[in-house]
C-alpha cells in the first residue's frame, strides 16, 4: 500500500514540474524535482525514493548534485527504516513530518456550501487563486500549467463570478492524488476545500480510481489543522506518518 500512494504523488509532482518546464531528473527509482529561485520544500523535493530498491552512495551523491546544481535546499520523503537512518548520518535533519491518507472509491460525502464548483480549463484563473492561496505569486504558471495535461483534472470553487479557491487531481495506476488545494483568504472557512475534495473524488470515480490519496502537514499544537479536518471529513483515514529530512546546508 505505501509504495502505490508514494508512488502516485511523486508521478504528480514529475508531472507538473515537466509541465512548467523545470527540472526534473529520475535517480535510484525515485523522482527528484527542483524549482530554482522558490525555496519552497514542496516544489525541492525527492519522491519514491526507496520503493524500488534502497540507494547507494553514489546515487545518493547524484541526488545531492542534483539540486546543488539548481541552488535549492531540498527534502527527502521518506518512511523510517535503513534508508532513512543512512541519510541522517549524511547531516540530514527532521524537518515538519506530513501524514498521508488513503481512501477507498465508496462516493464522497455530501457537502452543505454556497460556493459553486466546476472542472475547469481556464489556466490563468486556476493559477493564480492557488498561488494567492499558498502565497507563492512566482508560482502563477506553475500551476496553471497543469491545466489540459494529461492525467489531470483542474477544478475551481467560485462565489458568483468570483474565484474563490483551486484543486487539482492527478490520476495513476487507478490511484487518484489530490493536492494543489488551497482559497484566497477572502472566502476561508466557506467550505472550498470540503466541495472541491468532493468534486475530485467523484471525477475520479468516474475515471475508474479505485483509490485516492493525499497529505498534509501532521497535527501538532502550533500549527493549524484545517486541511487535516477536511481530508478527513472527505472520507479519508491516517495510513502513515512520513518524515520530511531537510538536506544538510
Amino acid at each position: 500500500m505505501i509504495a502505490e500512494l508514494e508512488r502516485a504523488e511523486a508521478e504528480a509532482f514529475a508531472s507538473s514540474m515537466s509541465a512548467a518546464g523545470l527540472p526534473v531528473t529520475r535517480i535510484a527509482g525515485a523522482v527528484c524535482w527542483a524549482a530554482p529561485g522558490i525555496p519552497d520544500i514542496q516544489l525541492n523535493r525527492v519522491g519514491g525514493l526507496g520503493l524500488e530498491r534502497d540507494a547507494n552512495d553514489d546515487e545518493l551523491d547524484d541526488i545531492e548534485a542534483f539540486f546543488r546544481g539548481h541552488g535549492n535546499r531540498f527534502a527527502v520523503s521518506l518512511t523510517p527504516g535503513p534508508l532513512h537512518d543512512r541519510l541522517l548520518e549524511r547531516g540530514y535533519t527532521a524537518g515538519y513530518s506530513w501524514m498521508k491518507f488513503r481512501r477507498d472509491a465508496s462516493p464522497a460525502p455530501a457537502v452543505t456550501t454556497e460556493l459553486t464548483v466546476e472542472e475547469t480549463h481556464d489556466a490563468d484563473a486556476f493559477g493564480s487563486v492557488v498561488a494567492e492561496a499558498f502565497g507563492i505569486p512566482a508560482a502563477t504558471d506553475f500551476f496553471g500549467g497543469l491545466v489540459g495535461r494529461p492525467g489531470w483534472s483542474i477544478f475551481l470553487a467560485r462565489s458568483g463570478d468570483d474565484v474563490a479557491g483551486g484543486a487539482a487531481l492527478f490520476l495513476e495506476d487507478g490511484i487518484g492524488w489530490l493536492g494543489i488545494g488551497g482559497t484566497r483568504p477572502a472566502f476561508r472557512g466557506k467550505g472550498a476545500q470540503n466541495a472541491l475534495i468532493a468534486a475530485r473524488i467523484e471525477r475520479g470515480r468516474a475515471l475508474g480510481a479505485h483509490a485516492f490519496t493525499t497529505e498534509t502537514g501532521e497535527r501538532v499544537e502550533d500549527r493549524p489543522g484545517g486541511s487535516y479536518r477536511n481530508i478527513l471529513r472527505g472520507g479519508f483515514e491516517e495510513a502513515y506518518l512520513r518524515p520530511n529530512l531537510l538536506s544538510p546546508e
